[in-house]
Formats: structure tokens, sequence, C-alpha cells
């Protein structure tokens, strides 16, 4: 692991390996993957374009288990995005639900694998799909809703609390932050994995009561009171909150060696000759290598802190005096080549040293192995150091607890998880991370007092196993055993439907929403026409994706002298449910149209729906919006049963314009724990509500995997508008043309729940992605052969 690479190869990054392998050798456990993206960029190890690599477990005492080929735990690397660039988190947005689709490849065959390996050839599906990080958070979700998978998510660093944080700073507008780190996507990224997950796995209590709970879809208060309805079996009228966790995150031990017994006497200092050779890289800084050694682990990055630590050094003569400081910030080659927030920073930095004239006194190596840093640990140590983190908050300090582990006594900021990190170690003091006088103060007082040193250092030895992976795995795994199976439902279900969709090489999505009900049909009509003269006949199925009921859907074809067995499915009501036409009778003159439910499906989307409870809610809520022309009120929402299903809630809109914007119908809902997706469409004449895991692109999804549909091979056809879920359509492995003309009607301002622009959701530019000017057979046939499917 190249940690301190850059900002996204920080904790985090060994955190997830750590735990994949650590899992991997706990009893009951027989795989895990750790998904990630694949990388062939120049200046990149070659091995980060590997598909496949296994990782070590970890070892763990009296635990001995006959592994299977497909065993242990591996990263499994998805290639997503630019295939020959790095991309920075901020800039993956746009990429994620292609991910998503691979990883569903990934995981739709690996199961069948293991199955076949261990289960009498009956798919093994995980127990668990575990979400790390905003953007993971959005992955999970999908793959979770696609499998019918439980959801466990782990945010790290919330982007709430990093958006507070820098405004607080004072040195960016709320654009600016966006712009730099894409804040909102990521904002709503977490409340998207909140909707979806069922355990939420937190570092510390602080995280749950300060941190999740500035978000709309969790609130504490709220959540006790329904964890109590649920223990004395209650009704929550379709409200729920994901239960929030607190398991803190492990170390592993096999590597430590103790230089000094418990009195801070050393056990035999070993000859010059065998120190790490990365001492000697750090010494070289010194004048005065004997000296204590004040030691942080750390990014160069601005919310790390570490300018005022060295201003805190500089400006204090006895701390200088007594000690040196060494600043371990990540690996480098040149300042020039880094990125331009991480260079600002070391620029800083070297400047602070210049003008405190601190040289010999700090050491900032320009490289380290990932293998070296116990060893400068131990250095710290030896030199009756201490280690400090003083960021301007920390969600959890993983570093704090490899310090402990090495007996290493801590100076901590106090602000986050080092608070309860020091309540179970009590192995260092706290301080202000803005008060760099504090800083000097507390890190001269632990250096220079003997007992004080030895206590702390006592203390985190004799504490630390608290912390330890095994620990963590136990209390992970006794978590996910009280989690429901889900599975995908078709794998053991005895319905029996009968799909030519099964046997088709191609598949054509009509998705068009913003054109007239004449429209659509011609444009129905041309791409049916287009297969035909072709040749594509039977090799190519069609879909139609749209927010229509069943029944207005065959009253359209019908009264277009069109057969709905010409379609080999429906995703209708917005992706709520999913219909087969089937044909029964000797001759087409004769033969009576009948639609099959696809009640598969329906178990995979009823995850926490509402039902009868948030109808309820709908109704008195719909009752509250209205249009005002004086002192009379007029409702505009109106209950339309006729056009509803058992997960599809639909209300008529009579005046549009009074209507609220979907993204604050959307906060509304989650504020009240309902979890639920609304969304606008007959050009906001209708709102329809549907489940978290229903929508058009998750129903595609969806009859990918059960009908083992290849996803390159599937062509969506969209307008240039449509309903609130239109821009979910874009992105994936699969094609999308975009029929741009007159015929397509203006987009209605409040359909969009974003706030953030469209490129932070979809790579217009992506070569999946094609526009043409019209809908005609011949506009469509160029398109179809644009994208490689051509005549057979």
């Amino acid at each position: 692991m190249e940690l301190g690479r850059d900002s996204d190869t920080g904790g985090q990054v060994k955190y997830v390996v750590e735990l994949a392998k650590a899992l991997s050798s706990c009893p009951g456990v027989y795989r895990v993957d750790l998904l990630t993206r694949e990388i062939l960029a120049p200046n990149f190890d070659r091995g980060y374009g590997e598909s496949v690599e296994a990782l070590i477990p970890t070892s763990f005492k009296n635990f001995k288990q006959e592994r299977g080929e497909n065993s242990g735990a591996y990263i499994i690397r998805i290639p997503f995005g630019q295939k020959d660039k790095y991309l920075a988190k901020e800039h993956l947005w746009p990429f994620i639900q292609e991910f998503v689709d691979g990883a569903l490849s990934h995981i739709v065959h690996m199961s069948r694998a293991i199955g076949e390996e261990i289960s009498c050839g009956q798919p093994v599906w995980p127990a668990v799909i575990h979400g790390h990080y905003a953007s993971a958070g959005v992955a999970a979700a999908l793959l979770s809703g696609a499998l019918n998978v439980p959801m466990v998510f782990t945010g790290h660093f919330l982007g709430k609390d990093k958006l507070e944080e820098l405004l607080k700073r004072g040195r960016q507008t709320r654009e600016q932050i966006n712009m730099t780190y894409k804040i909102m996507r990521r904002i709503e990224a977490e409340e998207l994995a909140l909707d979806a997950s069922e355990i939420v796995i937190a570092s510390t209590r602080q995280e749950i009561e300060e941190q999740w709970n500035l978000y709309d879809g969790f609130e504490v208060i709220l959540a006790r009171k329904l964890r109590a309805r649920v223990k004395r079996g209650a009704n929550c009228y379709g409200r729920y909150m994901p239960r929030m966790v607190i398991i803190p995150p492990g170390v592993e031990f096999g590597h430590i060696i103790h230089d000094f017994d418990m009195d801070g006497e050393e056990d035999g200092p070993s000859p010059a000759s065998e120190d790490p050779s990365i001492w000697s890289e750090i010494m070289r800084f010194f004048t005065n290598p004997r000296k204590p050694m004040i030691l942080a682990v750390a990014r160069p990055y601005p919310e790390k802190n570490i300018t005022t630590l060295v201003k805190a050094f500089g400006e204090c003569r006895p701390l200088r005096e007594l000690a040196n400081l060494t600043l371990i910030m990540g690996n480098r080659e040149a300042i020039s080549k880094m990125h331009n927030m991480s260079a600002a920073v070391l620029t800083s930095v070297l400047t602070l040293i210049d003008e405190y004239d601190l040289y010999g006194q700090v050491a900032y190596p320009k490289h380290h192995k990932h293998s070296e840093v116990p060893d400068i640990y131990r250095l710290a140590v030896r030199t009756k150091g201490a280690f400090v983190n003083v960021p301007y908050f920390e969600q959890f300090g993983v570093t704090l607890i490899e310090a402990a582990m090495h007996g290493l006594p801590v100076i901590a900021t106090k602000n986050g998880a080092p608070v309860e990190i020091n309540q179970v170690l009590d192995n260092g003091l706290l301080v202000d991370p803005h008060d760099q006088h504090a800083i000097a103060d507390a890190l001269y007082k632990l250096l220079s007092e003997k007992q004080l040193w030895l206590r702390c250092r006592e203390n985190g030895l004799k504490n630390i196993h608290q912390f330890s992976w095994p620990e963590h795995c136990k209390n992970y795994l006794s978590r996910i055993s009280t989690l429901g199976p889900r599975y995908p439902a078709f794998t053991s279900n005895k319905e029996q439907i009968r799909a030519p969709i099964k046997g088709r090489k191609h598949i054509i999505v009509i998705s068009v929403d913003s054109v007239s009900k004449e429209d659509l049909i011609h444009i129905i009509r041309n791409s049916t026409e287009v297969v035909r003269t072709e040749n594509l006949l039977g090799l190519t199925g069609f879909v139609l994706s749209t927010s229509l009921t069943i029944a207005e859907i065959h009253s359209l074809l019908i009264s277009a002298g069109m057969l709905p067995t010409e379609f080999d499915a429906f995703i209708c009501n917005s992706g709520s449910d999913l219909y087969y036409p089937s044909r029964s009778g000797d001759t087409p003159s004769n033969s009576r149209v009948t639609f099959a439910l696809d009640r598969n499906y329906q178990s995979h989307i009823e995850y926490h729906w509402g039902g009868e409870g948030l109808r309820k809610y709908l109704v008195k809520w719909a009752s509250s919006v209205v249009e005002r022309r004086g002192r009379i009120e007029k409702q505009v929402i109106f209950e339309d049963s006729e056009h509803s299903s058992t997960y599809c809630l639909s209300f008529k809109v009579v005046n549009p314009n009074h209507l609220p914007p979907l993204k604050e119908l959307q906060k509304l809902m989650r504020v009240q724990s309902l979890r639920c997706h609304p969304l606008y469409n007959h050009s906001a004449s209708r709102l329809s509500v549907i489940p978290i895991h229903a929508s058009r692109s998750k129903a595609l999804r969806y009859l990918s995997v059960r009908w083992g549909i290849e996803l390159p091979n599937v062509v969506v056809l969209v307008g240039e508008t449509g309903d609130s879920d239109y821009e979910e359509l874009f992105g994936g492995l699969h094609k999308t043309v975009i029929l741009k003309g007159e015929f397509n009607t203006p987009a209605n301002r409040i359909h969009t729940v974003r706030r953030y622009p469209l490129q932070d959701v979809v790579a217009l530019d992506s070569s999946n992605i094609i526009g043409i000017d019209g809908c005609s057979a011949d506009d469509m046939r160029s398109a179809l052969k644009q994208l490689g499917i051509t005549t057979q």
C-alpha cells in the first residue's frame, strides 16, 4: 500500500485492506472481496492493473479451516472511467454506475463459481455488501438493490462535517468548496447510503450524535423512538432508520517489537548495523539525534494541521531545546509534481522551518515504505519521544492506535474520536488543535515529566487489546448475523415465467419520456422497423421503460395497431412493476395477450417499503400543498388510486407551478424517516412514490442478473429531457442514445433532485453515450451501427 501518496491514500486504505484480511480468517467466513478501481495509468505500479490480487490472511490463534480454491480475501479491480488515467475521488462520481455494473458482473460470476464448489451448484450470494466512504456507499446501495442483499455502510469522514469545518475556517465560500470537493454530491451519496443501509458502522459515539445527526436521514431521538416501537412490536407506519453500531477499527499486533520493558529501560539495544535503514534516513536531519523525537504521521493536507504543529514547535524555545520533530508526510518525488493543495502545505512547512531556523531539529524524509512505519514508531519510542496528531477534526485516527500499540504516548486533537480513544487507552493528553501554545505546552509536559511518560506508555500497552482485529471482527460478525437473509429471490422461487428476453443478443430499451404519445409511438415503430430491415429479428429484443401503468401501455399499443408481444418486457410505474407479455391462442387474430407480473422483482424492491403507512402520510401531506389566491386556498395534489399499484403511490398534480422542488420533497421524506423514492413524471402532472430500490435503471440491472443479459449489449433510447429518474438512465456499461429534436418537451425546473451539476452525475463525453438529431429509422440505424450493433 502506497500510503500517503496523495490525499486518497490515507488510513482508510489501510483500514479496508486489513479488515478484509482479518474477516477472511474468521470462522464462518468463506471469502471476502474488496472491490476497487483498476488503474492502468503511467507512473503507477503495474500491480494496480491486476484484476485479481490475493491477500495474505491475518492468522488468528486456534483457528484452522479447510479451504476451497475460491476462499480467502481478494482485491478485485473493476475497470471504470478513463482507462489510462488515475482519478482522484472527487472525479469518480460520473463513473460510479459503470463501476456498479462491472462489480455486479463479478459478484454474479463469483457467486455461481462458489456455488459449484461448495453448494451443489446453487449460487452462493454475498451475506452482506459493505460500502466504505461516500462514493462506495452509492455503489453498495445500487448493488444491494440489484441483488436483494443486505447493505452495511462506513462513512469514514463525512461530507457535512467536512463542509462545516471548511466554512468555519472561512478561506473558501460554499461554492468554492463544492467545486473543489464535490461536497454536495458527496453529502447526497451519504444520504442515499443511509436510505439503503441496514447497519451503519461508526467508530465512536461522537460520530453518531454529532456527525450523522446532521443528516436528513438520521436523527438520534427519532431513531431511539423507532427502535423502542420495534422492540415492543408496535407499528412504525413505514418509518425506518438503520442501526448505528460502534465498532472501533482494529490494528495488527503481529509485527510489534518491544524495545523497552515496562520501566522504560532498553531490553538490550541491537548493534547499529542492525538498525532499520529508515532510522538513518531520519537521523541524518538532526544535529543531536539523542533528543526525544516528536513524531507526526499525516498527509500534507490542510485539515491535518501540520503547519500549526510546526509553529508550536518553532515558537517554543524550551520544547526546541528538549526535543526533535519528525514529519512523515507521505511520499513525494518533487513538490512541483504534487497535487496543488499538498504542494501548498509542504511549501508552508518548509517556509516555517526556514523562518524559525529549525535546521537540524526537524526531519521530513521524502520516502518511506509502508513496511517501515512500525520501525518509525519504534525509533520514537527508543528516544522516549511522543506521537502527535492534531488535525482540526479526527474521524477516528488509526495512527493513534498504532502509536499506543508500540508503547508511544500521544498528544491528540480534542475534536472527534481521540476523546473516546483516550478514555479507553488513557495514554496521553488532548489539546485544542487551533491553539499552538496548548500543543507546545502538552508536548513539553509529556516529554519532560518522566513518570507521566511511563504511565502513558504503560496504559497504552495494557489497554490496546480492545482495538485488535479479532475483537473488531467478532463484534462485526455478531452484528451481521442479526440481519435477516436476503438474496436474489428468483434463485429459489418456483414461479416460472417464459421470457424470450433470455435468448437475445441485444436489447433495445425505449425510455423516452419527454414526447407526446404520438411521438412515442413513432419512435417505437421506427425502432422495430430498423431491427426488422437489418435482419436482427430474433437476436434483438425490446423493453419499454416508462412511468405509465401496464393498462396505459396496453391501451397505447393497441390504439396504434401494435402487439404488446413485440416487446420482451415492460418496466412500468417508473420501475416499480415489471411485466412480461405472452400470447395464448392459435393465431395472432384470435389470440389474447396476457401480462405476467414478475413477483420476484417485487420481493427485491419491497425493502422497507412504507405501504399503507406511507400512503396515509402522503395523503395528509398532499392536502397541505395549496395554491393561494388572496384568502382562497386550493389543493393542487390529489391521490390517484387509478394509477397506483402495490409498490407505486400515484398522485395527480393540478398545477405543477405550486409543487415543491423534488429535492425538498426528498428531504421531507428523509426527515420523517420514510425510505422511498419520489419522482415527478408526465411533465410534472403526476407524482409517483416508489421503493428506494425501485427505478427504471435498477429494473434494468435486475433483468440483466435474472436473464443473463450482458449490459454492454443493451441500448437505452432517451430524449433530451425526461422524468425525475431520467439521469440515472445514462451511466453504466450499457449504451445510451439521446434523441434530439423539437419533439422533446422542455425540462420542468421542479424535476431535478440534484444540488450539484450534471457533470457530477454523468460523463456525457463517454463513448457509451451518443446523440442523434431526429428519431427516424435512418437516424436510429446510424446510431446502432455507431454502437457496434450491425447486421448479423
